[in-house]
Order: C-alpha cells, then structure tokens, then sequence
C-alpha cells in the first residue's frame, strides 16, 4: 500500500462544517497547503485558524497547482458540485460537505465527470462518518448486536438561531431544501445500515410552519421509506427549543430482529455530560456505552483511498444513491404552511 503525506486544499468555507473537515484531515496525517475563500471575513477566520496555510488569490489558483490531491469545501450548497466538477477535471480527488449537489442536473453532472476522469467524489456525511457513536452503532450492527435491521428511524431536530444565518440558508435555489441539506444526511444513514439496493420513497413533504417572513424557507420535513432491506422514516426540522443546551437532540433508532440501538448524538436529556450516547437492548441485557473517546476512520480511510485508488471510505455509488434519493423526496415533496415558490430540484 503506498504511504506518504496526502497533500490537501479548501475552496469555500460558507459553512462551519469545513473546520470538521479540515481538522479531521489534519489529524489523520494529511497536509494543508492553501485555501481560498472569496469573503474576506471568512477567509481571515479560516487563516486564523490554520495558520500554516497561505490564502491563495483564486480558486484556479488553488487548482491548477498540480501538488495537490485533495480539495475539499464547505461553501454555498449551489456551488459545491459545480467546484467538484471542476476539481476533478483537474486532476483532484474532491470531499464536500452536504448536500453535494441541489439539483438532480447537478448530480447528473458529477456522476458523469466523475466516470469520465475517475476521481474521488466523497460527500462529508458527518451524521455518520464524523459522529462517534453512529460508529459505533455501525460496528454493533456488522457483528449482529441486534440481528436483522427491520426500521431505521432519524429525528434531526436543528436551532435556527445559533448565530447569524446569511442570506443563502433561507434560500431553496441556493441549500436545495430541507430534505436535500439536512436530509442527505439521513439517507445516507438509512442506506448504510440496510444495505437497501431498492429504496422506495413512499411519501415526503415539506413546509414552513414558523417563519413566514422567509416564505420560500422549509422548517420541517419527514419522508416515509420503504426497501427489499427495511423501512424507514426521517424527520428534519429546525425546531431545537432554546431551553436545550445544544443546538438539537439528534437521535438514530435501529429497530432489529433481536433488539434496537437508539443513538442520542448531541445530548442526553436524562442528564449524562456530553455527547454521543448509545443504548443497546437485546435479548438478555439493556446497556449504556459512552462513545466519546472513539476514533473516526473516514479521514484516514479517505486518505489511503487517494493513495491507492480504492474505496474503502465510502464505495462512491453509495455517495451518489444517498445524494439522489434525497433530491428525489425534495422534488416530489407536498407542499405545506406558508411555503411558497418551487424548489429548484
């Protein structure tokens, strides 16, 4: 297996997820060379804080530098594909934050660029690939802890309100929709523990219940799945009331044929400290493991997959499935609330 530091570069940090990114990299043994942002209060946080990374003066800068392997971004959701298009036409590996793409056309365009130049296109899935707990249940769930997975259940509740949210969040055309952004995050989930090769999705909605000076903004949506694997059923919102002490009390619940696990991501309202909680009930035992000194291998996965051209982070149809089934419950979703305007999947 080949062995060297993977050498890497970030264009667009519209998103606080980049510093997930960027950090479990680093970790992982990989080399920041440079990055790009085109806001300068943005770009001076993100220098701030990596320091040992120059700001280039153009993402085709940061492209056409052939020492580098990886790019990788966190910016307006409309512009993530498009930028891994052109990633990998220059000979780039490229990891995005969710969603990867907000159109089926851009998806489109991704699989095909990416079949074409034989790159990398890894979507940063960080419910599941940066959650230690969810690894957690993933090991449980590959040994038989709780036998055959009959449901997957997510309730992925967020805080409009943590800080100040630029104009793009309230934005379909620009994030994709609730249940492409936040959402791509439970199909992969949903896929991952099934191992569903047919998933149908039997019904979706949106709405805008609370936020009617936002009109065209989702603040909810759930989607009813069924598979030859299990079903399923997801819940976004962004509800989190102010009284919880963490932006949203995620929960993974895997029903199987021989007990469940519930995964509580951000918190444990009973009163344990921190986060990623799971519980295991089988047959003879009801059992409380704290995750929160896991490692997590997606980073150092991706990186041996860069170096040896294989897919051991994410098998990169799996990417693609979870990203288009997403775009697809958005596309088909009934419409409720105040919502108004059509979602530009």
């Amino acid at each position: 297996m080949k062995s060297r530091p993977v050498r890497f570069a970030a264009i667009g940090v519209n998103h606080g997820h980049i510093y997930g990114q960027t950090d479990d990299l680093l970790h992982a043994g990989a080399e920041l060379v440079t990055y790009y942002a085109p806001e300068p209060d943005l770009a001076a946080t993100y220098g701030q804080r990596y320091p040992q990374a120059p700001l280039a003066h153009s993402a085709e800068a940061v492209l056409e530098n052939e020492s580098i392997d990886l790019i990788i971004s966190a910016g307006i959701p409309c512009d993530r594909a498009p930028l891994g298009v052109r990633a990998m036409r220059h000979g780039k590996d490229y990891m995005t934050d969710k969603p990867g793409a907000v159109t089926l056309a851009q998806l489109d365009a991704v699989r095909r660029v990416q079949k074409e130049t034989g790159r990398i296109y890894s979507i940063y899935y960080a419910e599941r690939l940066a959650h230690r707990a969810t690894v957690k249940a993933s090991e449980l769930v590959k040994a038989g802890a709780i036998g055959e997975i009959v449901q997957v259940a997510i309730l992925a509740p967020h805080r409009v309100g943590n800080f100040v949210r630029p104009p793009w969040f309230f934005d379909p055309a620009q994030n994709g929709g609730i249940l492409t952004d936040i959402g791509s995050h439970q199909f992969d989930q949903f896929l991952y523990f099934t191992g569903a090769s047919e998933v149908e999705i039997v019904a979706s909605q949106v709405a805008n219940f609370h936020h009617p000076a936002h009109p065209r903004f989702e603040d909810f949506g759930d989607v009813l799945l069924r598979s030859d694997r299990g079903c399923g059923y997801l819940r976004l919102d962004w509800f989190t009331p102010g009284g919880l002490g963490t932006w949203g009390d995620g929960r993974l619940v895997l029903l199987g044929t021989d007990g469940t696990i519930e995964v509580r991501k951000n918190v444990d309202i009973a009163g344990r400290p921190g986060d990623n909680h799971l519980f295991l009930v089988d047959q003879k035992k009801t059992e409380y493991i704290n995750c929160q000194g896991l490692e997590l291998p997606y980073a150092a996965q991706l990186i041996d997959d860069i170096l040896n051209r294989t897919e051991t982070a994410m098998a990169q149809e799996h990417c693609f499935r979870a990203m288009e089934l997403a775009l697809r419950a958005q596309k088909q979703a009934v419409r409720l609330g105040h919502l108004m305007g059509e979602n530009s999947a």
